[in-house]
């Protein structure tokens, strides 16, 4: 059986049944974020149900973005565009970018990208469509603190960020889930 095949049988299940918590909740209300929160994280698995009760949130409580070491590559990327719906949409007053240790994205390079995507079939010259945006994005992570107060940086100094939107930086340990504050705004 797939992963697919296994999440929809799942599915299936939870909505014979799904738990209180899930339907008598306001649905069109959860949408804005309780606490006025945007969170810039990492995608790395190990944060998956941990990162948030080790912050005492819960659903409905704050806006997750996550990607990959949680790098930013313009004033108007894709983290960028979701922050700005978050601010401008749905009440986001604060921001914090959270880092975590043992991240992956430090061990990360354009060169070793562009060799498993080679292995893996992808087109030399698809490859060079992105290579300036590659080399900027995967060779700019290595030291995971660094690239927090880096991206906190940038959301402060972006011109499409509002002054008054306060903005966080933080590390997380993924495996003892202990939170670092760098620089508080």
């Amino acid at each position: 059986m797939s992963v697919l095949d296994e999440m929809l049988q799942v599915n299936e299940k939870f909505c014979a049944n799904p738990p209180v918590d899930y339907t008598n909740e306001d649905h069109h209300a959860s949408k804005l974020p309780k606490k006025h929160l945007a969170i810039v994280t990492c995608m790395d698995t190990r944060l998956v149900n941990f990162l948030e009760p080790a912050l005492g949130l819960t659903r409905g409580d704050v806006k997750i973005i996550k990607q990959a070491g949680n790098v930013l590559t313009g004033v108007f990327d894709a983290t960028v565009r979701s922050l700005l719906v978050c601010i401008y949409e749905l009440g986001v007053q604060e921001i914090a970018v959270i880092g975590h240790h043992e991240c992956g994205m430090a061990k990360t390079t354009s060169e070793s990208l562009t060799k498993a995507m080679i292995s893996r079939g992808v087109s030399p010259d698809a490859i060079k469509m992105v290579e300036k945006e590659l080399v900027e994005w995967a060779d700019s992570f290595q030291h995971p603190e660094e690239n927090v107060k880096e991206v906190v940086k940038q959301l402060r100094e972006n011109p499409l960020i509002p002054k008054d939107v306060k903005v966080h930086g933080l590390m997380f340990h993924p495996r003892s889930g202990k939170l670092e504050l760098l620089d508080r705004e």
